[in-house]
């Protein structure tokens, strides 16, 4: 599957997506991926960042809000809408269409890069990953997060107690990286009848093994300073009790990765 055609995909999901996320059905995103990158991220006030597939723009916002100056861009002309009809803001966030793999950018344009969960959903994450250590200035960094590749193998199975606590993971076909499988689901934590008549998200999978990410990090030319695997705290586990999964294995996986100083 090319990028044209994974975009399309985006494309047809943007609305409901958007619909979902801002009722707060996105809770593993808003109580455990999110927070997690946030506390982790270095300080980007007054700098120049740059939001790699930022969607409605929520996360984009977040950056905002500690101070600094967004760009978001996006493949999703829906996306892009919804993002920008958010802003109510002075300091407006810029919204562009376009490719992480071929980004409107000169070099050395932007103090940081961030991806909210977006390089995994691209066919060629090389190309994207060289095209943020492009636009980055030296000493610049890219932080992103993505689907954990050990965690979110191709086959995969939550497996549940008689009480309904998930206990494990049966995982599978870890070194199966044929692009182009589609999941189709939408939001666990959306109640039946808001999923009632919305058609499911249909998502490509670009599935890619951990040392495929961490080769394409070197020789982009970065440095990597940082990694995490956000899971629930018990509290947050039992306010939110979609998320109790994320106590047994890692969901997500976090990296940032510094351009040298004397790139």
């Amino acid at each position: 599957m090319d990028e044209r055609r994974a975009a399309a995909y985006w494309e047809r999901n943007a609305e409901t997506w958007t619909l979902l996320v801002r009722q707060g059905f996105d809770v593993y995103r808003d109580q455990v991926n999110t927070p997690a990158f946030l506390a982790a991220l270095p300080d980007v006030s007054g700098l120049r960042g740059l939001d790699v597939g930022c969607g409605e723009g929520h996360n984009t916002r977040l950056l905002r809000e500690r101070g600094a100056q967004m760009t978001g861009l996006d493949v999703s002309t829906v996306f892009l809408r919804a993002a920008a009809g958010a802003e109510t803001s002075a300091a407006r966030i810029r919204y562009l269409g376009g490719s992480a793999t071929r980004l409107p950018f000169s070099p050395a344009t932007f103090d940081f890069v961030t991806a909210f969960m977006s390089l995994m959903d691209l066919p060629d994450q090389q190309t994207a990953i060289v095209e943020a250590f492009r636009v980055l200035r030296p000493g610049g960094f890219l932080q992103f997060s993505i689907t954990h590749p050990c965690f979110g193998t191709p086959h995969r199975r939550l497996l549940r107690d008689a009480e309904g606590m998930a206990y494990a993971v049966e995982l599978g076909r870890y070194f199966d990286t044929k692009d182009g499988r589609i999941e189709r689901w939408l939001f666990g934590a959306a109640p039946p009848a808001m999923k009632q008549g919305l058609a499911p998200f249909e998502i490509p999978v670009f599935h890619r093994t951990l040392s495929d990410w961490l080769n394409a990090i070197s020789r982009a030319g970065f440095i990597l300073e940082y990694t995490g695997e956000p899971y629930a705290d018990d509290e947050t586990a039992r306010r939110f009790p979609n998320v109790q999964d994320t106590q047994v294995v890692s969901y997500f996986l976090h990296l940032r990765c510094r351009k040298p100083a004397t790139a």
